[in-house]
C-alpha cells in the first residue's frame, strides 16, 4: 500500500533543506533570555513526512541534537509529529492545523512545564518566505493563556 502526497505533505515538503537558526529562550521568569544558534537539516521521507535534525549549541557551552519529524494524517485531517531532543528525556507528540493563510502550522503538545507537572504548550511554525521560517514555543500559564518562552528564526542555505 503505498500513500499519495496531498496539498498538506508538499506543504510539509517546503521545510526540506538545510538551515540555519538564531533564537532567545526565557527558561525562568526571572531569567533574562539566553541565545543559541545552530544548523538543521531537514530531509523528505518518501514526500509524506519530513525528518528535521538540528544541532546547535546550549547556553552552557554543551552540544544539543534535536529531531522533529512532521507529517499529515488524511483520515484525521491533522498535521502530526514528534520532538526529541539529547537534552532531554521527553518525547514530545504534536496534533496541529494550518491556518487558513496556509503559512502557519499550530502544533499542540504536552510535556513537563516545572515543578513536576505537565503542561499544555504549542510549537508554532510561520512561512515568512520560502527561505525564512520562524518557530516560537508558548506554554499556557496559570492565568490560562499563552506565553511565548522561545524563538527560533530559520534560514536556508544558499547553495
Amino acid at each position: 500500500m503505498t500513500a499519495e502526497a496531498q496539498k498538506e505533505h508538499r506543504w510539509l515538503q517546503r521545510m526540506a533543506g538545510e538551515w540555519t537558526y538564531e533564537g532567545e529562550a526565557v527558561m525562568a521568569p526571572d531569567q533574562p533570555p539566553v541565545r543559541c544558534a545552530g544548523t538543521e537539516i531537514v530531509r523528505s521521507l518518501g514526500g509524506l513526512w519530513v525528518v528535521a535534525e538540528g544541532r546547535g549549541e546550549m547556553p552552557d557551552g554543551g552540544r544539543a541534537t534535536t529531531i522533529m519529524t512532521l507529517g499529515y494524517d488524511p483520515h484525521r485531517k491533522r498535521y502530526v509529529g514528534t520532538f526529541i531532543a539529547s537534552v532531554m528525556t521527553h518525547l514530545w507528540v504534536y496534533d496541529g492545523s494550518l491556518d487558513a493563510s496556509g503559512a502557519i502550522l499550530t502544533l499542540d503538545t504536552e510535556g513537563p512545564a516545572g515543578d513536576g507537572r505537565m503542561g499544555r504548550f504549542k510549537d508554532v511554525i510561520e512561512f515568512k518566505s520560502d527561505d525564512h521560517r520562524l518557530l516560537t514555543s508558548h506554554l499556557t500559564g496559570e492565568d490560562g493563556k499563552w506565553h511565548e518562552f522561545m524563538r527560533a528564526s530559520y534560514r536556508r542555505k544558499q547553495q
